[in-house]
């Protein structure tokens, strides 16, 4: 059900690591992300930081999920996480649905075009600190400002497929 990097473990009671990703969970389904719990985060993590991406993507790797400074306490998220710009715990949400251009926030779960399965690749990383950025900044922005504050990645890959 998981994926690790050391002890570092992020898994899905929704789906296995590998796995199909259930359609409730898709945007053929109610759209609601994923139930996600981790374990084994590294020793004074401050926050966590998380990307969804579907690298097989016709148009380029597609960002499906950004949602960052998720306080180092915390050890999961529900299911059907509320789409606001920033969560009752701090945690902040980034833009987006797209390859270059990311104009959403919150989940936005698979819509690949019919055919073959595409991977979608939760990768949580662990922080040495809180970020100072604004709800909505792009996927680019956050990992340049997650750059030196990275302790420890874990990811966890579901697929899904349309017929």
């Amino acid at each position: 059900m998981s994926s690790s990097n050391g002890s570092f473990h992020l898994e899905s009671p929704a789906f296995a690591d590998g796995a199909m990703i259930p359609a409730i969970h898709s945007a053929d389904g109610l759209d609601l992300s994923p139930p996600l719990r981790w374990s084994g985060a590294p020793l004074h993590t401050q926050s966590f930081s998380l990307i969804v991406e579907d690298p097989d993507a016709p148009g380029g790797t597609w960002v499906h999920w950004v949602l960052f400074n998720i306080p180092g306490e915390v050890h999961g998220l529900p299911a059907g996480l509320d789409r606001s710009p920033e969560l009752a715990n701090g945690a902040r949400h980034g833009g987006c649905w797209g390859v270059d251009q990311c104009h959403r926030i919150g989940y936005q779960g698979p819509e690949p075009p019919p055919g073959q399965a595409h991977r979608y690749v939760f990768a949580l990383t662990a922080l040495d600190a809180a970020l100072d950025l604004a709800p909505a900044v792009t996927p680019g922005e956050l990992r340049e400002a997650m750059r030196g504050h990275e302790l420890a990645t874990a990811q966890l890959t579901g697929l899904y497929a349309r017929e």
